[in-house]
């Protein structure tokens, strides 16, 4: 399909040109030394802690991103690869609290509840990647990304992306998969965790522990991608065109460091721009214009020939209302026309911070969606129907012609929550509204297909390694 297109050709290339601007004149601090230390290895400028990147490196070294990145799944039939089988749909993550399937009260996120949640996402149709959902309330000091990890893998076979703290504790994840994949060198033939950072913290500056990381993974030849988060008003200027340009600038210079410390490593164009709402400096991830900021840095990617994704789609309705459903619905589609590969969308309300099971129902159906506008129109002449239509001329009916039975369940999506039926049938279906529907779906999944996904061995060789690891354990939504 071709894509909409926010930007002309002339300012993709003035972005790309101010961005260069910027990295040369300004550059970045770079907090870790080793990374300083790797720009001034390449031919950047370091005075410090601000490095500055010299166009003809820039222009190098974005050169070598190849233009597709895998998410491998510990069942390969959920491997997916971008753009190729874009969009790619990957839940919104770590929301420090979720809104109690059974009380419907908001309260802290425990990794009972990853579990449940790990569960609903494996076995709803829409989502291809799990990107982590809530934080873990429950989890001991020491097991923080373990005790959001094991419940993920204990129930979900899809991809998995995960964050990591320090060195200490991207080991133990490490180790973590190691064992669940049957030894390292098994788990290196095909691994099923994505990791995910942001090194660069807008404006212009790039971190200690997650630069840290992906530098680590980039060496070892392990997915990892960064995003970048320029907030106008705040952390980048009160100017979409301005966003862009800083925001640009920050990509590459991730892209450089991955570049850097291993040429040809794999990557993602991955962003959260928003504009801030300057009457209270909320934090405006619902907002239109962060799905036009998306739009925009999908054609930056493809000029640069790099896959686009981002965390769009997003709501800061406190309820899964009419607010939550616009918000998600016209930033998603405006990600999809414009290009987007990758979809962090899915389960959260409140600007990121809540998880909502009902919400997570309903944005599986509208990723179905999404999925189809990619699909686009088939334009054979078998879809044109010319013979079909002289055929039944005017006045007839095409309900019963084998051209449509043979498309009927294909040639439109099927909803499941979205009701289309006439009033009457809805009323003695029990007039239930949207929330309800996506919540019994939700119940419907919890009781069916609840087994761990890992052999008990496994589990036990899991928790002889990490005592006191949190249960894990999947219970029903009652």
């Amino acid at each position: 399909m071709s894509f909409a297109n926010l930007l002309t050709q002339e300012q993709i290339e003035r972005i790309h040109d101010a961005s260069l601007e910027i990295l040369e004149d300004t550059g970045l601090k770079v907090r870790f030394e080793p990374a300083r230390e790797l720009f001034k290895a390449h031919g950047c400028s370091v005075d410090g802690e601000r490095v500055r990147f010299p166009r003809p490196v820039v222009e190098k070294y974005r050169r070598l991103v190849p233009p597709s990145f895998t998410f491998p799944a510990r069942d390969p039939k959920f491997d997916r690869t971008i753009p190729q089988d874009s969009p790619v749909i990957v839940t919104a993550s770590s929301a420090p609290d979720i809104i109690d399937p059974v009380t419907g009260q908001e309260r802290r996120a425990e990794s009972r509840d990853i579990a449940q949640i790990a569960h609903l996402i494996n076995e709803l149709p829409g989502y291809d990647i799990f990107s982590i959902s809530t934080l873990a309330d429950d989890a001991p000091a020491d097991q923080f990304t373990l005790s959001r990890l094991y419940p993920a893998i204990k129930y979900c076979l899809k991809p998995i992306r995960v964050t990591t703290t320090n060195m200490k504790d991207t080991m133990s994840v490490m180790e973590m998969a190691y064992i669940v994949a049957g030894g390292e060198e098994e788990y290196r033939k095909h691994p099923f965790l994505t990791h995910h950072y942001c090194p660069v913290v807008s404006p212009l500056t790039m971190d200690h522990l997650s630069t840290e990381n992906v530098m680590f993974f980039a060496e070892q030849g392990l997915p990892v991608y960064p995003t970048i988060v320029p907030n106008a008003g705040l952390t980048s200027p009160m100017s979409m065109a301005g966003t862009l340009v800083q925001g640009n600038a920050e990509f590459l210079s991730a892209l450089m460091l991955m570049q850097m410390t291993k040429e040809g490593t794999p990557t993602i164009y991955a962003t959260l721009g928003t504009v801030a709402d300057m009457r209270s400096g909320a934090y405006t991830s619902g907002a239109i214009e962060c799905g036009m900021l998306h739009m925009a840095f999908a054609q930056m990617a493809r000029f640069y020939n790099v896959p686009a994704g981002g965390y769009v789609g997003l709501t800061n309705s406190k309820l899964n209302d009419a607010q939550a459903g616009y918000e998600t619905g016209m930033s998603g589609v405006a990600g999809v026309l414009g290009g987007m590969d990758m979809f962090n969308i899915g389960g959260l309300i409140d600007a990121l911070k809540t998880f909502d099971f009902a919400k997570a129902v309903i944005d599986d159906e509208m990723a179905l969606m999404m999925k189809r506008i990619k699909r686009g129109i088939s334009f054979n002449e078998d879809d044109l129907g010319i013979d079909l239509i002289k055929e039944i001329g005017p006045g007839g009916s095409f309900i019963t012609a084998k051209h449509t039975t043979s498309r009927m369940k294909t040639e439109a999506v099927m909803t499941k929550i979205a009701d289309r039926d006439a009033r009457t049938i809805w009323e003695k279906k029990g007039a239930t509204d949207t929330q309800a529907k996506a919540m019994a779906k939700a119940r419907d999944i919890m009781t069916k297909n609840t087994a761990p996904l890992i052999p008990p061995e496994v589990d036990s060789a899991l928790r002889a390694r990490f005592p006191g690891l949190v249960t894990g354990e999947l219970t029903a939504i009652i």
